[in-house]
């Protein structure tokens, strides 16, 4: 199916031109022997933490994505800026944070939150510089303007085998042009309701997984919730275990999918001209990880392949979704939306008509990178009930929380709410562990968090009361307000009327 629409930019013309030309000039500069295409294939996977092979995680089966690996490099501290489906994914496709793109929280049904009509996103940029556009899976973005794909491909999201199947004829197509790919599962996401979506006997479960109606193409992974691991941030119950089962046979089917596009890829030589990524928008879908701004909910999983690097590198740069679009736009020699003309610096460094992110393709391949040490997040709702707005800098030792409405109690969403793994400890008493923390913690909480990530790594340990940490408090609260100033966050009032 096909859908016309494009934002009217400046200068088209110009950032034609300078495409080619920049195309022409990284291709010398790198070796890389094809100039006329440069095609992108951005998979975003929804509610997958770290949770593959690859990354350390022995219990699940995930072998694509642990080749795609072996590939390319693979970033061991890349973080969503916000756990939050659509405002995580207006981050990713514009290079603002949600608190500029206006993407405040959900798209779809009474959240009705979306961008503001003046945000210039990754898929009209690329369209204007004559790339074809293309999507398919989960899109939760709003207005469809604002975040135009020439071609949307109709398939099953939850099946990413025949999502990738779908894909084929625009990878094999040989229209002169490049081709931007934006591949998007609905898996590993919980559903609302016990057993999924609905309660009909194709959908068993909460993670998608329907094992007596099998979906096409997809082999069943199941897991035997005896002897899975629980990590920390979790509580090591039965009900997590089993929950974990469900979520990891999703991961599954992701990887499936990964493996069946990187096959078509691969037979129509596109691998040699294509940037590939792949990522989560942000943590699984547990409480304790998504929805919250806590190392579970924004540490993802980020695996890039381009043509001509090195493989198989592990890059500890510290990288967030603000710079997946300044990434792809360096590699398809697209300019920058900007009028300031800011130079490739950290964020809290430029104007504000910049984009808040920056380019990490020169350290993709290479693992050593300098001026990488510090990443921001920006969180304000989930559902349109989840009100609880918080800020974040996280540095290589330290990470800040500022949990600006810190007076009330944290809000669920719908789908963690009802989740076993949870309300097995909340019903056990506020006084029950949920992993390191206690219910009574984890719902309510104080107005800064600082957590010593080399000592406390699941942030455990809360030392902003501390007076030996008081200077780092001190600092990092600067830092962050500085931040909010330069990246225009509307709640930068708070540091006035407190």
């Amino acid at each position: 199916m096909k859908q016309s629409g494009h934002l009217s930019l400046r200068h088209v013309g110009l950032a034609i031109a300078a495409c080619m030309l920049a195309r022409q000039a990284n291709s010398q500069e790198e070796g890389f022997s094809t100039v006329e295409r440069r095609n992108v294939v951005l998979i975003v996977a929804d509610d997958h933490g770290c949770d593959t092979g690859a990354y350390g995680n022995e219990d699940v089966r995930t072998p694509h994505l642990d080749a795609l690996a072996a590939e390319g490099t693979r970033f061991t501290h890349a973080f969503a800026t916000t756990a939050s489906c659509s405002a995580s994914r207006s981050v990713i496709l514009t290079g603002w944070h949600n608190h500029r793109t206006g993407q405040y929280g959900h798209q779809h049904a009474f959240h009705h939150f979306q961008s503001f009509g003046h945000v210039r996103s990754l898929p009209a940029l690329l369209g204007a510089a004559g790339y074809h556009t293309v999507r398919v899976g989960k899109y939760h973005l709003a207005p469809e303007e604002v975040y135009p794909f020439e071609t949307v491909i109709q398939a099953p999201s939850r099946n990413p085998v025949e999502m990738a199947e779908r894909c084929s004829e625009v990878i094999k197509a040989e229209d002169g042009r490049p081709f931007f790919l934006y591949f998007a599962t609905s898996d590993p996401h919980r559903g609302g309701k016990p057993g999924g979506f609905n309660l009909s006997p194709e959908v068993p479960d909460s993670f998608g997984n329907r094992d007596g109606f099998p979906y096409p193409g997809v082999e069943i992974q199941k897991y035997e919730p005896t002897g899975l691991k629980v990590p920390p941030w979790l509580p090591a119950s039965d009900a997590t275990r089993a929950e974990l089962a469900q979520y990891y046979q999703s991961v599954s089917r992701v990887d499936q999918g990964v493996g069946r596009l990187m096959k078509l890829l691969h037979e129509a030589g596109r691998d040699e001209d294509t940037l590939l990524l792949y990522l989560s928008d942000h943590g699984a879908a547990f409480a304790g990880a998504k929805t919250t701004v806590y190392e579970p909910g924004l540490r993802s999983p980020l695996i890039v392949r381009k043509p001509g690097a090195q493989s198989g590198v592990v890059q500890d740069a510290l990288v967030s979704w603000v710079d997946i679009t300044p990434t792809i736009l360096d590699w398809a020699g697209v300019p920058e939306p900007t009028w300031k003309g800011a130079e490739r610096q950290p964020a809290a460094a430029r104007g504000e008509d910049s984009l808040h992110g920056r380019s990490f393709l020169t350290i993709v391949g290479h693992a050593e990178a300098e001026g990488w040490d510090e990443v921001y997040a920006s969180h304000t709702f989930h559902e349109i009930t989840m009100y609880y707005p918080m800020r974040v800098l996280r540095e290589r030792r330290y990470k800040l929380i500022w949990n600006l409405a810190h007076g009330l109690p944290y809000p669920f969403a719908s789908d963690l709410w009802i989740s076993s793994t949870w309300q097995q400890s909340y019903q056990a008493g506020m006084d029950a562990p949920y992993g390191l923390r206690t219910v009574q913690d984890y719902i309510h909480r104080p107005k800064y968090e600082l957590y010593d990530l080399q000592e406390d790594p699941w942030e455990a340990h809360n030392l902003a009361e501390d007076p030996a940490h008081a200077q780092t408090l001190e600092r990092m609260i600067e830092k962050l307000h500085r931040w909010q100033r330069q990246s225009s966050d509307p709640w930068k009032v708070k540091q006035i009327y407190e």
